[in-house]
């Protein structure tokens, strides 16, 4: 069994995230690496995937690299809440099944027709919405109140997981739907269950380098991990870690600033960032505003192999600049830090095409 500090057991966490000093060369590397970046529209400063992508690409990306990737070169896709490398997609529907509840696998049965008629839709006129889409089943979709009347969407996000009909892009925030065939590659490869889920598996542990084996479940992504890797202790912290192999024997590239979405996956595991990096965080957004300790929308602040602290940001797009409500240190910024923070937030707002207003 290994025995890792906790700056050497950090460090396997940042560069599996390549969050140190190394940058990675295109979009299709930090996805292949990531394996799933999560989708979220909130654009207080911006959209969660893009900035994910920029923390780690910084000016060589642009938003636009991601739809031409995801609408013209299809090198990768959208698949339920995640952007997800192409060449993956086949592993992932080949155990999709198991997120289906048995409750909703009974409902899609009992409306095969509908389902049908979708399908016909889509076959004949091409990408759509689910505004333009039928919305009629035999038998309406139960719920507990949010998505009544969404049995069209219902079926849609079914049939996306079942590998039957794609996201092929979106007219604004809405998703246009295509049959899959038109999609995906005709050669994806879709491996048994059973060894797609030992593929899924290792590709999540070399995307988060160090994690329980049972992590926080995440979007689109079971919790267990199970006993795979090497396993390792992690001094001051209780119970045991999966280490990939993979990225220990990497070699830090050293220190650099990144700010990051709260839907980052290197901080979405709020139990594993309190456990590694002694950094509590909770995304305030769906909080009334007298009650936030941080912001609307703060975004954890990585600084070499700490996590040092927030800073409340917004982007005003109207009037042309990002605004800094405030930096929260949770560790107090050395010189060098404030300047290196400052530094990222000058690039950032660059990014953005705003005036930064502290």
């Amino acid at each position: 069994m290994l025995t890792l500090s906790r700056q050497e057991a950090r460090r396997i966490a940042v560069r599996a995230q390549f969050l140190d000093a190394y940058r990675p060369q295109s979009l299709l590397e930090v996805l292949d690496q990531l394996t799933g970046v999560q989708i979220d529209p909130t654009t207080a400063i911006a959209r969660s995937q893009e900035l994910v992508l920029w923390s780690r690409l910084h000016d060589a990306f642009t938003p636009s690299d991601l739809t031409h990737a995801l609408e013209v070169e299809r090198t990768v896709a959208e698949h339920v809440t995640l952007i997800r490398p192409m060449a993956d997609m086949g592993v992932v529907l080949a155990v999709a099944d198991e997120w289906i509840h048995p409750s909703t696998h009974a409902w899609v049965m009992a409306n095969a027709h509908f389902r049908d008629r979708i399908l016909e839709r889509l076959r004949a006129e091409g990408p759509q919405t689910t505004a333009t889409l039928p919305n009629d089943p035999e038998v309406p979709y139960a719920s507990t109140g949010w998505d009544d009347e969404r049995n069209a969407g219902r079926m849609l996000e079914v049939l996306c997981l079942r590998g039957e009909v794609a996201v092929s892009g979106r007219e604004g925030r809405r998703r246009l739907w295509d049959l899959a065939e038109r999609v995906y590659p005709a050669d994806l490869h879709a491996p048994p269950p059973e060894e797609a889920r030992a593929i899924r598996d290792d590709r999540r542990l070399l995307s988060l380098g160090i994690a329980r084996e049972k992590p926080l479940r995440s979007p689109a992504e079971p919790s267990p991990l199970g006993p795979i890797g090497e396993e390792a202790v992690v001094e001051g912290v209780e119970g045991t870690w999966r280490v990939h192999p993979d990225v220990l024997a990497t070699e830090w590239a050293g220190d650099r600033v990144a700010l990051l979405s709260p839907f980052d996956r290197m901080v979405y595991d709020r139990d594993r960032a309190l456990d590694l990096f002694d950094f509590e965080y909770v995304l305030e957004m769906y909080k009334p505003a007298a009650q936030r300790r941080w912001g609307y929308f703060a975004l954890p602040i990585l600084c070499g192999d700490r996590l040092i602290g927030k800073l409340d940001a917004r982007a005003d797009r109207k009037k042309g600049v990002l605004t800094v409500n405030a930096i929260h240190e949770d560790i107090p910024f050395s010189p060098a830090d404030a300047d290196a923070v400052d530094a990222e937030l000058e690039d950032l707002a660059g990014w953005l095409g705003l005036e930064l207003r502290r």
